[in-house]
């Protein structure tokens, strides 16, 4: 029987910032693996006009709230997807790099440039 989506139950805001954390994760410009199986991001994105680019990947500003919201990180945190402290610094663990919110295809988007 394949994983249950979302088993933590992450509210909306919880899901789509632990997908832009998880796909920081896999960027070397944004990230550091850990000798412990967990990634340090090293930086945040910075939008310019109604989106910014992870990656390969564009995400519209609105589904980013989360990256400047402390309320989302302490959740993430409590859940046991990430250790941080808002807003400097954020890792992921290994259940947060694994979790699976079943939203990425919705807030993840291809580049054109």
């Amino acid at each position: 029987m394949p994983p249950k989506v979302n088993p933590l139950k992450l509210n909306p805001l919880q899901s789509k910032t632990l997908v832009l954390f998880q796909e920081l994760a896999r960027s070397p410009e944004t990230s550091q693996a850990t000798d412990d199986g967990e990634v340090v991001l090293t930086t945040l994105p910075r939008p310019h006009g109604n989106h910014f680019h992870v990656g390969a990947k564009v995400v519209m500003s609105k589904d980013a709230s989360g990256l400047t919201n402390p309320a989302a990180w302490t959740a993430l945190e409590r859940k046991g997807l990430i250790r941080g402290s808002f807003p400097y610094a954020v890792t992921l663990t290994k259940d947060g790099l694994e979790y699976d919110t079943g939203i990425a295809h919705q807030i993840l988007h291809g580049s054109d440039h």
